[in-house]
């Protein structure tokens, strides 16, 4: 059996324990890194009152605890479904170098999972969005932004 099959059999693996334990929804996710694993993330969010804990930011936060940095460059993600706007947005804040899913987001809108709302919110302007967004004191925040440029020992990230 080929890395790729092992790394999502995994990842489906833990998608199914939390339902089997009747813990939370049916997602799993594994971050590889030379051909181990490095981090495991299963669907914690009704268990833990968290809408962040999907499996691939638990996934994530493993990880990155283990190897001890927020760039996960060089490391790859297996995840049970293919993963949410936040769960990509977080893949690529991380840095990871490839992503391989298993089941689609329809298959996850046909078990009630649509996140359809969300892809079409993010294409949006934000005065046409249907969460209320509105901007206020940039110029006083944006001077977070000149005191980090100025900083002299910053880590980028």
């Amino acid at each position: 059996m080929a890395y790729l099959d092992i790394f999502l059999h995994e990842a489906i693996r833990l998608s199914q324990e939390p339902m089997k334990a009747d813990e939370s929804g049916p997602f799993g996710a594994v971050i590889v890194k030379d051909g181990k694993i490095v981090g495991r993330g299963r669907n914690h969010v009704t268990r833990s009152n968290d809408p962040t804990a999907h499996a691939e930011v638990e996934a994530i936060r493993e990880a990155g605890s283990k190897l001890k940095t927020f760039s996960l460059v060089g490391c790859e993600i297996y995840a049970s479904c293919e993963p949410c706007p936040m769960c990509l947005s977080a893949i690529y804040w991380a840095r990871l170098d490839a992503l391989y899913f298993a089941a689609s987001r329809e298959d996850a809108a046909d078990a009630g999972f649509d996140d359809a709302l969300l892809y079409e919110e993010i294409a949006k302007a934000r005065d046409s969005r249907t969460l209320k967004t509105e901007q206020h004191l940039r110029e006083k925040a944006r001077s977070a932004f000149d005191l980090w440029k100025d900083k002299p020992n910053k880590t980028p990230y």
